[in-house]
């Protein structure tokens, strides 16, 4: 999937200038609240006409102001899940899934609602009505009326902002189904750096209105603390994939091994051989040029500076290569300096367990459900799918 996308629009106090590519499986785009990321989605749906705008899906032009395209948003083939699931509340959740299958032309749709039950386990909930569901089994049905739409591209803005956590454990494996085994493109909106870390491949920084950073998400993410106008309460972060290696009852602690070395992280993360993906900020980072001893700290990682950058006139990011993963740190000047840190220099980036993020399993599926590889190679080879 190519999606390519430039904004400008005045919405209030806000000038929008918005400029970007993707081609990831799930693009978020990211950013405090304000920051112009619903009005973007709302641009690429078709649902807000832009004072100047040029949205392309597949080379497929949807919105060119210049030579005054814009293609109606119900002929877009674009599936949209909104914050508040926005379902019809005098309807049956199945009724609630045919209704998106009305937006595809028969001729172009690819998607089998059966297939959608099953991959959504939405069958129990068939004959229910919305009031009867909880937050994150509505979540599911606007998901899977938007997938019966047959989209080109599905468009989330927000899905887990309104749940609790509980109810957002329950979503997001479903979420990562969808990116991982399914031929259909997402745009996720989120101001939550944990939901972005878990689900992002791309990322596009929204700040004021403007896009500051855009690229891969693990690229991105090691920019934060340098972007200007940085968002709001966030700094510069590393994402690293591990392996769960097994977990200590005693302490309630699970050991996480990959080629950066072995981490320890609160509580059970998983069984043996499950992938974790967890959250490094900068700022929970201490550098260190002899490994240390009789310290606190539980994680250790070995690496060579890869690069020192001035952040502020007190601050840099230090970034250590630890077997091939980035690891980023947020010191000061004065510290560096000590340390003479310089790029090939070795080093160990020192890493208390309390302040590590682990953001799920990204092996896991929801139980007791139909394989949805099928499904995916369905998609894949439908003549309609993506075109």
């Amino acid at each position: 999937m190519s999606l390519s996308v430039a904004v400008r629009h005045r919405l209030g106090a806000l000038d929008l200038d918005v400029v970007f590519e993707a081609r990831g499986r799930l693009t978020a785009l990211y950013g405090p609240s304000g920051s112009g990321k619903t009005s973007v989605v709302n641009v690429i749906a078709g649902l807000l006409a832009a004072d100047e705008a040029r949205v392309t899906v597949d080379g497929r032009v949807l919105t060119d102001t210049e030579n005054g395209l814009a293609t109606p948003a119900h002929r877009r083939r674009i599936g949209y899940v909104f914050q508040d699931a926005r379902l019809f509340p005098h309807l049956t959740v199945a009724t609630n899934l045919g209704y998106g299958r009305w937006f595809a032309p028969k001729r172009e749709r690819y998607v089998d609602p059966d297939q959608v039950i099953d991959l959504l386990g939405l069958g129990a909930l068939l004959g229910r009505r919305p009031g009867d569901l909880s937050g994150g089994e509505r979540q599911r049905v606007a998901i899977g009326r938007a997938l019966n739409a047959s989209p080109r591209l599905l468009l989330m803005d927000e899905p887990l902002a309104s749940l609790d956590d509980a109810r957002k454990e329950e979503i997001v494996p479903y979420i990562e189904r969808l990116r991982d085994e399914l031929h259909i493109p997402i745009v996720y909106v989120s101001h939550a750096l944990p939901e972005v870390v878990r689900l992002a491949t791309d990322m596009v920084v929204l700040a004021d209105g403007k896009s500051v950073a855009a690229g891969p998400a693990r690229d991105v993410l090691r920019q934060l603390d340098l972007l200007q106008p940085a968002p709001r309460g966030e700094e510069g972060a590393s994402v690293l994939d591990l392996t769960v290696a097994g977990y200590d009852e005693a302490f309630d602690m699970t050991t996480l091994v990959s080629a950066a070395g072995e981490a320890r992280v609160p509580g059970r993360q998983g069984a043996p051989g499950d992938s974790v993906r967890i959250l490094v900020r900068a700022r929970d980072v201490m550098i260190a040029t002899v490994r240390p001893e009789h310290i606190s700290a539980l994680n250790v990682f070995a690496g060579n500076v890869a690069g020192v950058v001035p952040i502020d006139s007190s601050a840099v990011a230090v970034t250590l290569d630890c077997a091939g993963s980035p690891v980023v740190a947020r010191i000061t000047r004065q510290s560096a300096a000590a340390l003479a840190l310089a790029p090939g220099r070795r080093a160990f980036a020192v890493v208390k367990a309390v302040s590590l993020s682990a953001t799920g399993y990204a092996d896991r599926a929801p139980p007791g459900r139909l394989p949805a590889r099928a499904f995916s190679d369905q998609i894949a080879s439908h003549p309609a799918a993506l075109k």
